[in-house]
């Protein structure tokens, strides 16, 4: 006779909710920035996220009462990093700040949880930074089936306790369990220049996904192709959108010609792209018009 086993769905420990955690959890105090710190995953990542905050921070300096940064009890950052760089920045030596116990663990889901709204924090670089947190709810996976008298002395994990995981990985994340699967593969096979473009929000999780099907190099070929028709399709929107009065303009068949001439010259130098508009747009670089092909050749009027 056979039987179906069922696994115990993970959940978070009730006694930790990233999402609840309040100033009355935590404890004020006054620190040195020296003594505070990014999390070891943010380092690792080579997160550079504060940026954008240490600008925003820059500009509410002049705030009366500035808000605290919150930290855990060994110095990590849980928020806040724009006002740390900045405090930095000015060579002051003490900083306010609300105090939390933490592990390195909770820490991050809470950083995450706590910045997911915001730039420099995209759905990749959350699932990233989220990851590294797979071999914790792993131990706990085993520990809580261990617990129950099941799997003793099992070093793997089934298939379907994986999926708990992987679900509990996408809820910190804030996104759907298949994007975390999809950001695993991309780390493992995507170029870095594809890997640095989704930390930067300029490339789609989906779309990397489609760049990983093809060698490395051929990636990086395809990627920047990919960022060339962007950046035309915009200048094309605008065009289109808001059309302006020239000052000049030029001759369609003195340029086309222009174009031929320049093409038989130098092979390769002019690229032809299908679009879906209606209308037939043609982007020529500021070098035609100072080359051989002078103005009064494109008859510019």
């Amino acid at each position: 006779m056979t039987g179906v086993l069922h696994l115990p769905t993970l959940a978070t420990p009730a006694s930790f909710n990233p999402t609840v955690i309040s100033r009355l959890d935590g404890r004020p105090v006054v620190r040195s920035p020296e003594q505070l710190r990014l999390h070891r995953a943010l380092e690792e990542l080579g997160w550079t996220g504060a940026i954008d905050e240490f600008n925003d921070a820059a500009r509410l300096k002049e705030q009366s009462v500035p808000e605290p940064i919150l930290i855990t009890t060994n110095g990590t950052i849980l928020a806040g990093f724009g006002r740390w760089r900045s405090v930095l920045f000015d060579d002051r030596h003490e900083i306010n700040c609300i105090e939390y116990p933490l592990g390195d663990d909770e820490a991050l889901q809470f950083t995450i949880r706590h910045h997911q709204p915001q730039r420099g924090w995209n759905a990749f670089t959350r699932i990233r930074l989220a990851l590294t947190l797979e071999p914790h709810f792993q131990r706990r996976a085993l520990d809580n089936m261990r617990a129950g008298g099941k799997y003793k002395g099992l070093a793997n994990l089934p298939d379907v306790q994986r999926i708990d995981v992987r679900k509990l990985i996408a809820g910190v994340a804030g996104v759907g369990a298949r994007n975390v699967s999809n950001v695993k593969a991309v780390i493992e096979t995507a170029h870095p220049r594809l890997i640095e473009a989704l930390g930067g929000g300029t490339l789609t999780i989906n779309r990397a996904i489609q760049f990983c099907k093809l060698p490395r190099a051929e990636q990086l070929e395809q990627f920047i192709r990919y960022s060339e028709e962007r950046a035309t399709n915009k200048v094309i929107r605008r065009t289109i959108a808001r059309p302006k009065k020239e000052k000049a303009s030029l001759d369609v068949v003195a340029v086309l010609d222009a174009l031929r001439r320049r093409e038989v010259c130098e092979p390769g130098s002019v690229v032809v792209r299908v679009d879906r508009h209606n209308r037939t747009i043609v982007l020529i670089s500021q070098d035609l018009l100072a080359g051989p092909c002078s103005q009064k050749e494109l008859q510019l009027t």
